[in-house]
């Protein structure tokens, strides 16, 4: 009889940072009744659009990312769908539709998951939030970041496109209502004008609160922001 392997394995204790993810994630999943729906965005208008900016840019100057652009169409979106930019209180029975549209962008730094806020992103330039989006990764990625950067979130972006995933469900953000998740920019074939032509496609997916979003609200606000990224013009201002 051959004298079996035993697996050893090491424990890792989890720091503070992973234990309040955990628990919150945890909390999402166990207390909110949550749903999902996706939606494809044309990006060939948008990549157009981005080249524009970055033969314009200045030296030293961020060029808006697609992640940029995304930010200011959901911030603009939130304006116009307020359940989006909610959350539920369950104590209260009531719904809270926050006044200040405040957009949190999920950041990964080795062991760190964290959301910094891009306060009233729907009062900002893209630029403004390029600019911002910028500083508030590296304080996460330098561990300078500031724990009130990280507060008073009403919505979250979270993007893995830039490692090649098309799609993913991300898990909300208690209290906020909602969460959107984005792929990568990919180029597909699609019919248009009695042809198929390539096009360079981004799906987004959107999970949200079953019991302050309805299915018919988050297929608004996806076609809102799928609507603002295929006539991009609309997000310098």
């Amino acid at each position: 009889m051959s004298d079996m392997m035993v697996n050893a394995a090491t424990a890792q204790k989890l720091t503070r940072t992973q234990k309040l993810v955990a628990r919150r994630m945890a909390e999402a999943k166990r207390e909110v009744p949550e749903f999902t729906a996706a939606i494809d965005v044309e990006m060939d208008t948008a990549a157009a659009l981005r080249g524009e900016l970055k033969a314009a840019a200045s030296d030293g100057v961020p060029v808006p990312s697609y992640n940029d652009m995304i930010v200011r169409a959901c911030a603009l979106a939130l304006r116009t769908h307020p359940a989006v930019n909610g959350s539920f209180d369950a104590e209260g029975g009531t719904f809270q539709l926050w006044e200040h549209v405040n957009v949190g962008i999920a950041v990964e730094a080795g062991d760190r998951l964290l959301v910094p806020t891009v306060r009233d992103a729907d009062a900002k330039s893209l630029a403004e939030i390029a600019q911002e989006t910028r500083a508030l990764a590296e304080s996460v990625r330098d561990k300078s970041i500031l724990p009130e950067a990280l507060a008073d979130g009403t919505f979250t972006v979270s993007n893995l496109g830039m490692f090649g995933v098309r799609h993913f469900e991300a898990v909300l953000n208690p209290p906020q209502a909602a969460i959107l998740a984005v792929g990568a920019v990919r180029a597909v074939a699609v019919p248009r004008d009695g042809a198929i032509v390539a096009a360079q496609q981004m799906t987004l997916t959107l999970t949200s609160d079953h019991r302050i979003i309805y299915g018919a609200d988050a297929a608004r606000f996806l076609a809102d922001v799928r609507d603002r990224l295929q006539d991009p013009q609309g997000l310098l201002g």
